[in-house]
């Protein structure tokens, strides 16, 4: 988009680039969504809210539990409903995975924020 990306907000560091819609820096690991001018530096915690299955609003930190039987590729068994998922941060993912976690078990992996909800 643009010759010279903002500094990050977290560090101030000058190095950042763009990676698809959103800017990185790459010393201290931030992404956040570039925004079209300068105004949605303001705002900080960004425009996009992501909701669980029954409509509760998320946010990075949050526990939640899985609400339907999910198979995994390249496991015998699956994620049943009901597992407890601790800690989760929300990502701009692909095919609307926008939940980013560890799952004990199975390691890291992405899920829909259709499939969970709010423990």
């Amino acid at each position: 988009m643009s010759e010279n990306p903002p500094p990050c907000p977290k560090c101030s560091s000058e190095y950042t680039y763009e990676m698809d819609a959103l800017i990185v820096c790459p010393e201290c690991g931030h992404e956040w969504a570039a925004a079209g001018g300068g105004a949605g530096e303001a705002g900080g915690t960004g425009d996009r809210v992501v909701r669980d299955a029954v409509g509760n609003v998320l946010t990075d930190g949050d526990t939640v539990t899985v609400v339907k039987a999910l198979k995994v590729k390249g496991s015998a068994s699956g994620i049943k409903a009901g597992t407890k998922v601790r800690n989760i941060r929300l990502v701009d993912g692909v095919d609307g995975h926008d939940i980013d976690c560890r799952i004990e078990g199975f390691g890291a992996m992405q899920l829909k924020s259709s499939v969970v909800k709010k423990a």
